[in-house]
């Protein structure tokens, strides 16, 4: 078989070669060869056979060719053209035709794109845009959204999940019987008998989607300025039919692994705004260690020409994160004060990617319970969010999604104007009551400058806020000032001039509790 399959592949090579009169490369991966001419890839499935993949009949490969093109469009339409037959011999292979003839294999047929081009390789050369991974974190929760919803039997079970975990550990098990494994089998018994509720519970909840599977940095690409993900899992619907936290995970993993965590919290963060899924957060270090094992499997199953130098040690780093969960004695709770335009998101989502921490929006989720999007304009929809009883179910629902990131262990970033020292107060009663630290980031800048910010965010229309100079002049007047005891907890800062980010989270991290 193996014998055919090379002769298949050079033939190939061969012809399109021919065709197009240039060099044609390969890139093979241990399921699969790719052929790259100077506008397409083609792809050609390998007649393998492992315990997640089966792919040893010609009609196993048609029907996952069509898989693949079907579940790919979801994500780079632009990509994925079409599937074409192989007809002919291995010696002497046509691609295309009707009535010419039985298949002999598919092949899926792409356009190309440069190797340059994936988000892995971006990385690696420094040439990764910060502002590309809002535009990924977005687009995949809107994707995530719209995906189906597993039916309330079989896929995303806790038996079906810890299963698919149990499979990797065997895998590597397999390959290498290294002394990390059997530590890890042990933590991933525990968070197993742990997990299980939550598990059950986000089932229910819809939590179970028909998601991509795979979505390392090696499965995404700038096309047009835009990440995009591709080669999504086809092979096995367990794989893919998964809690949407898995595969927000693996990317999250594969960003921290590759030595920036700042870039993994920063496309949680606009993944979260996007979802609004906190209650994930109970179970993404779980499926950031899965996603760990899952590379280092994978990198040991077969061939990976085409594929970076040396990457990570996902063993390793598997091994160590385990070791260190989050967990309350990192959690702390900030929640930002200032008026409109005095730059507390700008220095919350900076936080965020210094200090590793969560951020909870008021903008964006005061929109979300009257169900729109966070860059919508309730009044355009003839709407009023800003009522009495809208201001208190938008303070329960921030205290909710700020209590559930501090149960999963991660440092809490509330942004909100929190003007009145009511909602100030339940919030340090929140601190309180999960015994960390409570600290207060008072945003301070000058009339005229808060005036200058307020009419450009308006005027650019790209930020939730709908706050303009009418709603300004009614802070400035209305605000109540940290009362003495708040100021204890404060940490002020001037915005007038750029702040030390580095810093700020190092004072934060020094803040004493209680306050």
């Amino acid at each position: 078989m193996q014998e055919i399959e090379t002769t298949l592949v050079n033939a190939l090579g061969a012809m399109l070669a021919r065709e197009t009169g240039q060099p044609v490369e390969r890139i093979e991966t241990h399921i699969s060869w790719v052929l790259l001419t100077p506008a397409y890839a083609y792809k050609l499935k390998k007649p393998v056979r492992f315990p997640f993949v089966d792919f040893s009949t010609v009609h196993a490969r048609r029907h996952f060719c069509e898989e693949e093109l079907r579940l790919n469009r979801r994500f780079a339409p632009m990509i994925y053209l079409d599937v074409l037959p192989v007809r002919g011999s291995p010696a002497s292979p046509r691609l295309g035709g009707a009535n010419d003839g039985l298949p002999i294999d598919h092949v899926v047929r792409m356009r190309r794109f440069a190797q340059s081009s994936l988000m892995r390789i971006r990385l690696a050369s420094g040439g990764l845009d910060p502002s590309w991974i809002d535009g990924l974190a977005r687009r995949l929760a809107r994707l995530h959204a719209e995906a189906s919803a597993a039916p309330p039997d079989g896929f995303g079970s806790p038996e079906r999940v810890f299963q698919s975990v149990q499979d990797v550990w065997a895998s590597l098990k397999a390959q290498h019987d290294d002394h990390r494994l059997h530590t890890l089998r042990t933590w991933l018994e525990n968070q197993d008998r742990v997990l299980r509720p939550l598990w059950r519970a986000r089932r229910q909840h819809g939590a179970v989607r028909e998601c991509h599977g795979d979505l390392h940095m090696g499965n995404v690409v700038l096309i047009d300025g835009e990440l995009v993900p591709f080669d999504c899992i086809e092979f096995d619907a367990e794989l893919r039919w998964i809690d949407r936290m898995s595969d927000v995970a693996f990317l999250t993993m594969d960003l921290k692994a590759h030595g920036r965590p700042d870039l993994a919290y920063r496309f949680l963060d606009g993944w979260l705004q996007g979802s609004g899924d906190h209650e994930g957060l109970q179970v993404l270090h779980f499926y950031e260690v899965y996603r760990a094992l899952v590379r280092a499997m994978t990198s040991g199953l077969g061939p990976q020409t085409g594929a970076a130098p040396s990457g990570p040690d996902y063993l390793a780093w598997a091994s160590a994160w385990a070791s260190k969960p989050p967990d309350e004695a990192e959690a702390r709770l900030m929640i930002t004060h200032g008026l409109s335009g005095s730059g507390k998101s700008m220095l919350a989502a900076q936080l965020v990617q210094a200090a590793g921490a969560i951020r909870i929006r008021s903008d964006v989720e005061r929109k979300r319970l009257f169900g729109l999007a966070p860059l919508e304009r309730s009044r355009a929809r003839g709407m009023d969010i800003y009522t009495g009883q809208a201001n208190d179910a938008t303070l329960g629902d921030l205290l909710t999604r700020a209590r559930l990131a501090l149960q999963a262990g991660y440092p809490v970033i509330v942004d909100a104007a929190f003007l009145r020292r009511s909602w100030r107060r339940e919030f340090h009663a929140l601190a309180l009551e999960r015994h960390v630290p409570f600290t207060i980031l008072d945003c301070q800048a000058s009339q005229a400058t808060l005036r200058h910010r307020v009419q450009a965010r308006a005027a650019s229309g790209t930020d939730a806020s709908e706050a303009g100079v009418d709603v300004l002049e009614r802070q400035v007047h209305g605000h109540e000032p940290l009362a003495p005891d708040e100021q204890e907890c404060a940490l002020q800062v001037s915005t007038e001039a750029p702040v030390d980010i580095e810093s700020l989270a190092a004072a934060w991290r020094s803040a004493a509790s209680p306050c």
